[in-house]
């Protein structure tokens, strides 16, 4: 039996809407992308708004094409949101390609925000590659320093650092050592994601300049992962939003996303990895 963190919904809403932008890109499958983002931020109590950064053909098997959003598009989308809504956190996903990152990144300083969840997409659950190589080193200087938290999982991290992408990273010590590696890049603090690793428990590593913690449940069995990074990443801007401290926002959106995928274990959606349930309290079955 799935030993389960408590997860408490939000009761409702605060006297200041809690309001969160993610840039990112479309999943027409809905598992992923801003499709998850949208779910996940409204599932934990803030209010969703978007810039679209790619459109992608696919489902829960793969990636079969991409489009990427005009540099000039995506700058129109910041001015419009930025122009009229009051955003709170900004949550940053798929990027694509070093010109929407430089776009992006242009963005954010002229229209700054109290704080900035990057979660650097590489690579999709299916294996298909989402960050073209090149941009990496546009990503590491142009966003990198804007970043509150960066969450990359385990290769997500090699990628980053330039390190072979099938090195072994199994222990709570090289998992601190690669955040220490990837802090030197510029950023406030690093939360690398354990999910690839294995053993019973799901553990995810973060560190900033002066402190490190562990962030530990239990890990759930189930194919329909498809989206737990863009899930976690906007559950954490969702809850530093509403006012959170980091940590405590870390640790709430790890709750969140193991429930999540507890409850999307029997969703029947696509022939691949399907989505977790982004709105368990919802549904009245198992």
């Amino acid at each position: 039996m799935d030993i389960l963190p408590s997860f408490t919904p939000p009761s409702g809403p605060s006297a200041n809407t809690p309001i969160v932008l993610s840039v990112a890109g479309s999943d027409s499958g809905g598992g992923a992308g801003i499709q998850a983002d949208i779910k996940a931020i409204s599932a934990t109590g803030s209010y969703a708004c978007t810039v679209i950064t790619a459109l992608t053909a696919q489902n829960t098997c793969g990636v079969s094409a991409v489009l990427p959003v005009a540099t000039d598009f995506i700058r129109a989308q910041f001015d419009a949101v930025f122009s009229d809504i009051a955003v709170d956190v900004v949550k940053i996903g798929m990027l694509g390609d070093a010109a929407t990152i430089h776009a992006v990144a242009d963005a954010l300083r002229e229209y700054p925000v109290k704080q900035i969840v990057l979660d650097p997409v590489m690579v999709a659950t299916s294996g298909d590659i989402l960050l073209k190589k090149e941009a990496i080193a546009s990503l590491i200087s142009e966003l990198l320093p804007l970043a509150t938290v960066i969450t990359p999982n385990i290769p997500e991290a090699l990628a980053l650092l330039n390190r072979d992408l099938t090195q072994s990273i199994d222990t709570e010590l090289q998992s601190l050592a690669l955040c220490r590696d990837l802090l030197a890049l510029g950023c406030q603090s690093v939360l690398v994601k354990g999910g690839h690793q294995n053993g019973p428990q799901s553990c995810d590593y973060w560190l900033d300049k002066t402190d490190q913690q562990v962030f530990s449940s239990h890990r759930i069995d189930s194919k329909n992962t498809h989206g737990t990074g863009c899930t976690l990443s906007s559950a954490i801007a969702s809850y530093l939003a509403q006012g959170y401290s980091l940590t405590a926002a870390i640790e709430s959106a790890k709750n969140y996303i193991t429930q999540a995928i507890h409850h999307g274990k029997t969703l029947k959606v696509g022939r691949g990895n399907g989505p977790v349930q982004h709105f368990f309290t919802q549904v009245t079955h198992d």
